[in-house]
């Protein structure tokens, strides 16, 4: 144990050393498919290995990392069909999180999901990837699955999908490709349906909204090579 570790809670080590392991992901020092040397990351983290242990058990669970045999630990590198698989299910649980959204959420809940579409608008003035290097775009789709009031459809989003999309977009997204506008305007379109408590529309302007999201994605991953 060091000295570091001497001041925190075990479970706030794992924490802490969790952060610091996603930064290295979404930051590209660890890419796709790289290898997770266990001392040196240890070394680099400070940390001790059990910690840094717990918290790549952590990202296991969350899809950033993949074990395999007689290969370790590394970051996940999916194929080209896994990610086409991923965001046709994503276009699927999106619709309907929209859909039973505009049935379930209260009006302070609509007006936050307003107000993160605002700011969404602001950091695409600087190019979408501005927006993948933060929060602001997977806070505007996790407020939508909590909204929805479905545990089964939040788990999958929330815990499974969203760190790795956010992890292709981010390698994949090098320049503005023209498409802040139109994602802006999709985004508060969403949220006029949702306002609305139109559950019809808001499921179709959800599906059209990933579907267009999935198209850009996979062109920019064909192109990058990411995949």
């Amino acid at each position: 144990m060091n000295a570091v570790e001497a001041t925190l809670t075990p479970g706030a080590m794992v924490d802490q050393t969790v952060a610091q392991l996603e930064t290295l992901i979404m930051g590209g020092e660890l890419a796709p498919g790289a290898r997770l040397p266990e001392q040196q990351l240890a070394d680099t983290l400070g940390v001790s290995r059990g910690p840094l242990r717990e918290a790549i058990r952590t990202l296991e669970g969350r899809r950033l990392l993949e074990r395999t045999p007689n290969a370790g630990v590394r970051v996940v590198q999916l194929s080209l069909a896994d990610l086409e698989h991923l965001l046709s299910m994503r276009e699927a649980l999106e619709g309907m999180a929209c859909r039973q959204a505009a049935e379930q959420m209260t009006a302070p809940e609509v007006r936050r999901l307003r107000e993160t579409a605002e700011r969404i608008d602001q950091l695409l003035e600087h190019g979408p990837r501005s927006v993948f290097a933060g929060n602001a775009d997977t806070d505007f789709h996790r407020q939508i699955a909590e909204g929805s009031r479905n545990p089964w459809i939040e788990r999958v989003l929330c815990q499974d999908l969203y760190s790795l999309l956010r992890l292709y977009r981010l390698h994949a997204v090098r320049r503005p490709d023209g498409s802040a506008r139109v994602t802006a305007a999709e985004h508060h379109a969403i949220v006029d349906r949702i306002h609305a408590r139109d559950a019809d529309g808001a499921e179709r302007v959800m599906r059209e909204h990933v579907r267009h999201s999935r198209d850009r994605l996979l062109a920019q991953v064909r192109a990058s090579g990411t995949a």
